[in-house]
Parts: C-alpha cells; sequence; structure tokens
C-alpha cells in the first residue's frame, strides 16, 4: 500500500489553508455567542477521541501506523470503533472544525469537508482493500455493520 502522505501531515495541510482562507479572503467571518467555547469543545472532543482509539489499539498491540497497515495483527471492532470504523480521522476532523471557528469564517467549513473527501479517497479507501485482504470476512462484516466516520 502507498501512502504519500502521513494522516496528521494532510491535516495540518488543511489547517494551513484554513488560517490562509480566513486571513486573506475578505468575506465569510462570522461570529456568534459561545464561539470559542464551542470550539474548545470541539476540540477537546476530539482529542478525547483520538486518545481513546490509541488506546484501544494498544491494548490490542497492534500498529496505529496507517502507513504499515501490513504489521496490523488484529482488527478493533469495540469500544470506540464500534461506532466509527475512523475514530482517529474523526478526531482530526473535529480539530480542523474547532480551528475554522476560532478562526471565524464561515468558508473554512468547505474546507473541512475537502478534509473528509480527502481522507476518504486517498486514505481511507486504500486502507480499506488492505484491511479486507488482510481479514477478509471479519472486515466485510464490519464495514457494513460500522459506519466510516460517525
Amino acid at each position: 500500500m502507498k501512502f504519500w502522505m502521513p494522516p496528521v501531515f494532510v491535516m495540518i495541510i488543511f489547517g494551513g489553508l484554513m488560517y490562509a482562507l480566513a486571513k486573506f479572503l475578505p468575506v465569510g467571518d462570522f461570529d456568534f455567542f459561545g464561539r470559542r467555547e464551542l470550539a474548545y469543545f470541539l476540540f477537546g472532543l476530539g482529542f478525547l477521541v483520538i486518545l481513546v482509539s490509541l488506546i484501544q489499539f494498544g491494548r490490542q498491540h497492534t500498529t496505529t501506523d496507517p502507513l504499515r497497515l501490513e504489521k496490523a495483527n488484529s482488527l478493533v471492532t469495540n469500544g470506540i470503533y464500534k461506532y466509527s470504523r475512523n475514530p482517529m480521522y474523526l478526531g482530526m476532523l473535529l480539530f480542523l472544525l474547532a480551528f475554522g471557528l476560532m478562526l471565524g469564517n464561515a468558508f473554512n467549513t468547505l474546507l473541512a469537508v475537502g478534509f473528509v473527501y480527502w481522507m476518504n479517497h486517498f486514505q481511507i479507501k486504500p486502507e480499506e482493500e488492505v484491511l479486507l485482504e488482510k481479514f477478509g470476512q471479519e472486515y466485510s462484516v464490519y464495514c457494513k455493520l460500522t459506519r466510516r466516520w460517525f
């Protein structure tokens, strides 16, 4: 499986694009009561989702490295993975949404949607192919029972 960019770098690039858009686009600014608090909440939720995901992978002694899925020795399907096949990526999306709220430009939501598209097309689908090959029917059933994001 060939990935040319780790998911964290993809998130950072989209965050940079969000910052540039908010700084240089003369329209789309917004503010509302509780905007910062909502951003902090989303950031905290994203952090918690990623932390729980990593702990679950650690408990099953399997790799968290999406660039080396061939090292995966077990399929994690319980806990948070019962509700999302990709909670780490969901956490990254929550970080981007929180960052977009902090920046206060409505057009940043389009970049968050772009992040989801990028991850689905260039990261998740290739990962799913490898996991299907590695875990077969067990992974196929899991995919039918659990949504990709949430």
